[in-house]
């Protein structure tokens, strides 16, 4: 009997030694740099906002949040490295709708969206928005481009930045939702095929609210709606695309951070409570609207039942319409 309790007072104190030191260990977080990986090259909206949220929470935590550009793949580079990083709480990824549809769009990932990860926060949505040249385009209206669709079947063109991007998902889920046969002409990036628009060498555009409200502004485009369930505060005045006549239809590009699998939990706490804070800065709030970022912010489990929907849905979408990432 003595010795069962021997080895149970034994067993308390490994157990209380283990907490204390899980405690200690999360007091001390973070020790040192975090790397924060970008997937894609510099200056876009993805990297402006991690820089612009890294810098707030550096200075919350006490430690400097280093942004790092792994661009190339649609994301899978920059996915490739966090997935197989240390989880320890010092490197850390902002992610796009690459999340979500990579599986689908690639052969092969090196990879698991799911398995590989931890989620942290979903962080903002910015809205895509259909668009047209101003000078030359008639169509004003949802319903008067599906009109010229059907009446041009497979001649009425869309730009994109690239097969795959949520700028190609967002024209293909209009011609399916519209029942209207449209020709895909996908770029290599936003800025060539917002040329090519301008320009008159292609009709349409379901082009990002940052990429194309200078142009709107200009009066070069005209914006007939935006992909959202909501309006866009950036153009409130531009009717949501489930309002112009699909109803049910939405497109919502969103940002998110995750760390890799198995990072601990009060790790993951921690940097969802100095994510969030940060947004709520007056940095932050303005550098998202210059973009026409709508914040969000969530919880871990948020975040991961936001991903398990968006892969149900356009899993089903690229299979049925044929997509593929080359």
């Amino acid at each position: 009997m003595s010795k069962r309790r021997t080895l149970i007072a034994v067993g308390a104190a490994v157990c209380a030694l283990a907490s204390g030191a899980a405690l200690a260990q999360s007091d001390a977080y973070p020790s040192k740099p975090i790397k924060w990986i970008v997937p894609f090259p510099p200056g876009g909206a993805m990297d402006n906002i991690a820089r612009t949220l890294g810098e707030h929470m550096g200075r919350k935590l006490g430690q400097p949040f280093v942004v790092e550009n792994r661009a190339g793949a649609g994301g899978n580079i920059g996915a490739d490295a966090v997935a197989k990083a240390k989880p320890d709480g010092y490197t850390m990824m902002i992610v796009a709708n690459g999340m979500a549809v990579n599986k689908f769009l690639y052969g092969k990932l090196s990879y698991d969206p799911v398995k590989s990860f931890t989620p942290v926060s979903l962080v903002a949505v910015v809205p895509n928005v259909l668009v047209t040249n101003a000078a030359q385009s008639k169509a004003k209206t949802a319903a008067e481009v599906i009109a010229q669709a059907k009446v041009q079947p497979g001649k009425v063109t869309f730009a994109s930045a690239g097969n795959g991007t949520s700028i190609h998902l967002a024209g293909e889920l209009f011609a399916s939702m519209a029942q209207v046969e449209m020709l895909h002409v996908p770029y290599k990036g936003s800025g060539p095929a917002v040329t090519d628009l301008i320009g008159g060498q292609v009709d349409y555009m379901f082009d990002s609210v940052t990429s194309a409200m200078p142009h709107v502004k200009s009066g070069k485009l005209r914006a007939i709606a935006v992909t959202t369930a909501k309006r866009s505060s950036a153009m409130p005045n531009v009717p949501t695309l489930a309002e112009a006549g699909l109803p049910g239809y939405e497109l919502s590009p969103w940002f998110a951070v995750y760390m890799p699998a198995g990072t601990p939990q009060t790790v993951v706490a921690r940097i969802n409570d100095a994510l969030l804070d940060a947004m709520k800065t007056p940095e932050a709030k303005a550098r998202f609207a210059s973009i026409g970022a709508e914040p969000i912010g969530s919880t871990p489990e948020q975040l991961a039942g936001h991903l398990d929907a968006e892969m149900l849905k356009w899993g089903k979408i690229i299979q049925a319409r044929g997509i593929r990432a080359d």
